[in-house]
């Protein structure tokens, strides 16, 4: 506690990462309780004791259906399943049932949501019936139905599936965030605490020089780490619910989690973020405090000046374990990861390299000052020449301030440029499966089929054809590329097919995709069951829980990684939510002007007797010859942006997820690079005491630490650049085929901008502060 007390600069910066840490952690795990209570309370259902609805979970099939050893995997239906509409009497003549209540489709959902079927069935309770009660046999009466009987604020899921989709996302994003958060923030409190370590070394040789065991030594710096941890878990678990509520509502804001969730906060993420803090805390001092403990106190005393020039053994092994790691998933991302995919082994790549060269930064260090030392020295004098022989003296105090400049910089390059990589090759790959030159997007809901007529009279349309979209999974022959999250689902107009989907095709025709039929890309039905092709029959569960048996009618040309199903587009959308298609292709006819036949389209869906969402309105009476003051049923997009404003949209909404989550860490690892540019600037006030009694004036000594700040960020930038561009490279061939990322080269300039202010700022401020004292004062204040 002594020593608390009379060092408090150079353990405020332990006591911040471990607060700020412990903050972060907690947010990361109330989000992932948050996607794992799911309440979603009810809205129309809320008067009902018990709601009925559709199951939304779907088991994948089993490789061998009679093989009850092996594991079942579930997937999540991303369209509403309906109910038979008679279980609305079944339920009603339920014992303790007042009344059962059927929740109507939408009036625009189209035919699949009228084949006898219903959205959801409310039962109101009779007076004194116990909900529990009444729910267990609602259980009973709906045996055999593929059914989920909901109470409490689960009924709520009755009124809207998407949360379930919702929990999915949130629980994944929690769970890779979380542990990126543990990761760095046990990263951070042991380098912060191992250089507080370090720095007093020469206090720890002299106490041994006094009689002091090493078992006193370490209990002596376990027990400053314990204190620091608990009066930091304290704050840090009361500022942990406001992070995580704000980042929450930043998710439901911005359309990634359904803002019909509620927020959860219980005391399991605090307990997690409480022990993760203590834990960390307790085996970074232990193990800083080993060496300092064991080494005889004549030998500390004269090597503590050196804060730890050079790397040991330990380091090294495990070093080279971490790089061994690093390329093992290089490995896995180029020859076995592909798409979005592909970010699940790049991810952890750029942590597992920053800690083999962390591990190592010492002789790193040594190296990178050594060939930094000339043009240093070239460019400003002597203040430069004294920056670089203290660097080299202090190879370990440098290493320990570069280290979160990797971190950082490795960490932002890294995962910025994955995600602008792999939205521009998403974005790439959709608008290159499709030709259009202007999209009608419904304004809600679908288009009927009379819409379909009416643009395909506007003069000037070549051709026009639907686009239905879902997800589907193949049910049999068993699909071995099979995902939890199913395949991309398209639907196409037959007769338009051909020329609205850009892929080349291999084998059979798309204009045979009438009826129940199916195309499928030619790489992924070889790994359908053994293989299948033209003439061949295939069963889809498709979005709603429905099967489908289908003839495959032909096979396209795609790259691994963009796999899609194409079928019909009236079949598709029966089996959707909405049950009508959402857009519309329009191909112009030779020699019309964009501009004026998307000007005709936007005129088309002003008039109500032609276009709309909902029940068709009948057969449409030809165009109309200008705009109408109606209102429009929908939007019209022109040129390459047609194809992709609204997908390009959708990837940027989940890019801005990490962004968001990413920058957090981030900044959570700036603050790291400004407490330990502090914590070894300010211990030096002696020092700079010293150079001023010497004859160097106060403007000498800003400039000499100026320039060790500069090859301080400089060895961080290297050693990040490094890490990230190992990382990047087999990503960006996994995802685009090219060993280049994409993504604008202002990014890696705001990035090495923003890490050499940083460490700048956090050199410069201490300095002067330190300087601000006589030069007699500073050179007699303790070390």
């Amino acid at each position: 506690m002594s020593t608390l007390r009379h060092r408090k600069s150079a353990f405020a910066a332990t006591f911040v990462a471990l607060f700020l840490g412990t903050s972060i952690i907690m947010a990361c795990g109330a989000l992932m309780e948050t996607g794992v209570r799911l309440e979603v309370p009810p809205r129309r259902l809320a008067t009902a004791a018990v709601v009925v609805t559709g199951d939304q979970s779907y088991a994948l099939p089993r490789m061998n259906p009679s093989d009850e050893e092996e594991d079942i995997e579930w997937a999540m239906l991303p369209e509403r399943v309906r109910v038979d509409a008679r279980l609305v009497e079944t339920l009603a003549a339920v014992a303790g049932v007042a009344r059962a209540t059927a929740v109507e489709p939408s009036p625009g959902a189209g035919g699949a949501a009228r084949r006898s079927t219903v959205d959801a069935v409310g039962v109101v309770a009779a007076p004194g019936v116990d909900p529990e009660d009444l729910a267990r046999r609602v259980e009973a009466a709906t045996r055999g139905h593929a059914v989920s009987v909901l109470t409490g604020d689960d009924r709520g899921l009755a009124e809207f599936p998407g949360a379930l989709g919702g929990r999915e996302g949130l629980i994944v994003l929690a769970a890779v965030f979380g542990g990126m958060a543990i990761m760095v923030v046990t990263f951070v409190v042991a380098s912060t605490l191992g250089l507080s370590v370090r720095q007093r070394r020469r206090e720890m040789a002299l106490l041994r020089a006094v009689g002091a065991t090493p078992r006193q030594v370490r209990r002596m710096v376990l027990g400053e780490a314990l204190a620091l941890a608990c009066a930091a878990v304290v704050p840090g678990s009361l500022l942990g619910p406001v992070l995580g509520r704000w980042l929450f509502d930043r998710l439901t804001a911005n359309g990634v989690v359904p803002g019909v969730i509620r927020y959860a906060q219980g005391w399991v993420p605090a307990a997690a973020a409480a022990g993760v803090a203590m834990l960390t805390a307790l085996a970074a001092a232990l193990l800083a405090a080993r060496r300092a403990s064991l080494t005889r106190p004549a030998e500390a005393l004269a090597e503590a000046g050196l804060l730890g020039a050079t790397a040991g053994r330990a380091r090294r092994i495990l070093a080279a374990v971490c790089f061994a790691g690093g390329v093992a998933l290089a490995l896995v991302t180029v020859l076995v990861m592909s798409g979005s995919l592909a970010g699940s082994t790049a991810g952890p790549a750029v942590l597992v390299w920053a800690v083999g060269l962390a591990l190592i930064g010492p002789d790193v260090a040594r190296l990178l000052t050594r060939a930094l030392a000339g043009p240093i020295r070239a460019v400003s004098g002597p203040a430069g020449h004294l920056a670089v022989l203290n660097a080299r003296a202090r190879t370990g105090r440098v290493a320990a301030a570069a280290v979160p400049v990797m971190l950082a910089t490795g960490m932002a390059t890294a995962n910025l440029y994955m995600q602008t990589t792999e939205v521009d090759a998403a974005t790439a790959s959709y608008a290159g499966s499709l030709r259009a030159d202007a999209v009608l997007t419904a304004a809600s809901g679908g288009f009927t089929p009379a819409v379909l007529d009416r643009v395909r009279a506007v003069p000037g349309v070549g051709g026009a054809s639907e686009l239905s979209t879902s997800t589907a999974f193949i049910e049999s022959p068993h699909d071995n590329w099979q995902r939890e999250d199913g395949w991309p689902a398209q639907g196409f107009t037959a007769e338009e097919a051909g020329r609205a989907v850009a892929l080349p095709v291999t084998a059979g025709s798309l204009a045979g995709l009438t009826g129940d039929t199916v195309a499928l890309t030619a790489e992924h039905a070889r790994h359908v069951g053994r293989g299948v092709g033209v003439g061949d029959r295939v069963t889809l569960r498709m979005g709603d829980g429905a099967r489908a048996d289908l003839t495959v009618v032909a096979l396209l040309a795609a790259k691994t990684g963009t796999e899609t199903i194409l079928l019909p587009a009236r079949l598709l959308a029966a089996h959707t939510t909405v049950g009508l298609p959402a857009r519309i292709l329009v191909r112009a006819a030779p020699g019309t002007d964009i501009q004026t036949l998307s000007e005709k389209l936007s005129a088309a869906l002003r008039d109500p007797a032609g276009a709309g969402s909902g029940p068709s309105s009948g057969p449409s009476s030809g165009p109309s010859s200008g705009p109408s003051p109606g209102p429009s049923y929908g939007t019209v997009t022109a040129g390459r942006d047609a194809l992709t404003s609204a997908y390009t949209a959708q990837q940027r909404t989940q890019a801005w997820v990490s962004y968001l989550l990413v920058g957090m860490i981030l900044l959570y690892t700036a603050i790291s690079v400004v407490n330990t540019q502090v914590m070894t600037t300010a211990q030096r006030r002696r020092e700079f005491g010293l150079q001023r009694l010497a004859g160097s004036t106060r403007g000498q000594v800003m400039r000499m630490t100026g320039l060790e700040g500069v090859l301080v960020a400089a060895v961080g930038i290297l050693l990040g650049t490094a890490a990230s561009t190992i990382t990047l490279v087999p990503f960006a061939v996994a995802v685009a085929g090219t060993p280049l990322p994409s993504g604008p080269p202002w990014i890696y300039a705001v990035i090495v901008a923003s890490a050499v202010a940083l460490t700048l700022a956090a050199t410069w401020l201490p300095t002067w502060s330190a300087t601000r004292s006589r030069p007699a004062e500073a050179a007699t204040a303790p070390a």
